[in-house]
């Protein structure tokens, strides 16, 4: 990898540039060879400094929120779409001002705003309406649309297609982390399902959850899935992975602070799972470390801990060739996605620093916090 991590301070995120570029031209392939559009879910990676690389392969941003489709138009200034379960009232006249899409959850929601769209005076917006299709192969119920009594979504049984008149577009996201075979078996279900309304649109959003940088992916399998739809119905396909943008590219570099031991020996680091990466506690999954193994895999085994005051902030156990010491610096791998997005400052942990490397410019710290950014979080 030639990355010095010694040259960085801790704890730091690293994205590396050449990683990024590398996924963006396998998504910016699908797009070529389909004519479908591929979007950066913001929610999972809102690095704004790596932006312009973005920019150069995908065709704009998605958003959940009022400030991420902000951030998308003033960072990127591409196609901004947005979808969110409600929106605000006070934030919808903002929202019109940055989005070019906007995918509603319910028919109420489109009621309540299709005004205020209709009389927008800037450039024309798309609306769209989001489908829960009632299958989902997702085994873990949070991070399942289509789970019983989900509120993404509008169902068959609840579908009003009366009232469609002003939609231009149907979404649907029933993935997470997925390959394309399980696409495949979903797009039948939301053909069957909502194929008589999908033939009057412009166009179709199959969401996020696609893994298409994954070294295992079935490409074939997505370019057939696409053009599914493209060719029975002549509409419009958008993509919004998150996650496939930046995975496997990026690195949070930390240190050990101090060894305890109680029953096992434990290394106490300057980063956390809470605050640093918290879908270690939420997904739950274990993250590589650069030259570590499984416990007892190799000849000296340390739980790894944060340094917060949670009993269970706790990133995994882990094997070395060597005894850990105090000043030892870790490498985790995969750290680029759904961390910076989600990290906080619970018991006033520092967050990390963020760092970029490419060949032009070696190693560059691009930000550091402090204080006032924990300070300026309260009041």
């Amino acid at each position: 990898m030639n990355i010095d991590f010694n040259a960085c301070p801790t704890p730091c995120y690293i994205v590396d540039e050449r990683l990024l570029e590398k996924n963006l031209q396998i998504l910016h392939s699908v797009q070529k060879r389909t004519g479908c559009s591929i979007l950066l879910a913001l929610k999972g990676f809102s690095m704004f400094s790596a932006f312009p690389l973005v920019g150069k392969y995908l065709k704009g941003v998605t958003a959940s929120s009022l400030f991420e489709a902000r951030l998308g138009r003033e960072k990127m200034g591409k196609e901004v779409h947005i979808y969110a379960p409600a929106y605000i009232e006070e934030e919808f006249d903002e929202i019109l001002r940055y989005c070019d899409h906007i995918v509603f959850n319910s028919f109420h929601q489109w009621d309540l705003f299709k005004d205020r769209v209709k009389n927008f005076s800037g450039r024309k917006i798309e609306c769209g309406i989001r489908v829960n299709p009632e299958y989902s192969e997702i085994e873990t119920p949070i991070y399942d649309p289509c789970y019983q009594n989900s509120r993404l979504g509008v169902t068959l049984s609840n579908f009003k297609p009366h009232e469609l008149e002003g939609f231009e577009g149907i979404h649907f996201h029933t993935m997470c982390e997925q390959n394309s075979d399980t696409l495949e078996r979903t797009i039948k279900v939301v053909d069957e399902k909502f194929g008589p309304y999908i033939k009057q649109m412009k166009w179709i959003n199959m969401g996020g959850g696609h893994h298409i940088t994954r070294p295992d992916y079935d490409i074939e399998t997505l370019i057939r899935s696409i053009l599914f739809f493209k060719e029975k119905y002549g509409v419009d396909v958008y993509l919004e992975p998150g996650e496939a943008v930046a995975l496997n590219t990026g690195y949070l570099a930390a240190r050990v602070l101090d060894i305890v031991n109680n029953g096992m020996d434990i290394a106490i680091l300057d980063t956390s799972a809470a605050c640093h990466m918290p879908d270690v506690l939420e997904m739950p999954y274990r993250p590589n470390i650069i030259g570590a193994g499984k416990p007892h895999e190799k000849p000296y085994t340390y739980r790894l801990g944060g340094l917060t005051c949670l009993a269970g902030d706790v990133i995994g156990d882990y094997s070395f060739d060597c005894p850990l010491k105090a000043g030892d610096r870790l490498v985790f791998c995969d750290m680029a996605h759904y961390t910076m997005v989600k990290n906080n400052t619970f018991n006033g942990v520092n967050l990390p620093s963020i760092a970029v490397y490419n060949e032009k410019d070696g190693l560059k710290v691009i930000k550091k916090f402090g204080y006032h950014d924990y300070e300026s979080r309260l009041s």
